[in-house]
């Protein structure tokens, strides 16, 4: 019970410096933010889930999964070299 009560006084702080609310509005929206972020764990939990039973049904995961670290750091790669890609219109 008191560790549910340091957790959402922590999202409330949390909201309070991302956000730049003042901190009766944040308390105000405190149940929306529980809410919000309990939904938000539960489709990480999911999609963790379900990254990993498809893991364990490849014949190589560990190809998959250097391949996806391998996109993930050319995308942070370009994006600190400051590629832009070209936009429609």
């Amino acid at each position: 019970m008191i560790l549910s009560g340091f957790v959402t006084a922590a999202l409330v702080l949390l909201t309070v410096w991302l956000f730049e609310f003042s901190l009766e509005r944040a308390a105000v929206l405190a149940p929306v933010l529980v809410v919000v972020f309990g939904a938000a764990a539960g489709l990480v939990v999911l999609w963790v889930k379900v990254g990993l039973e498809s893991l364990r049904r490849r014949r190589r995961p560990w190809l998959a999964v250097s391949l996806a670290a391998a996109a993930v750091a050319l995308m942070a790669v370009l994006s600190l070299l400051g590629l832009e890609l070209p936009r429609e219109g």
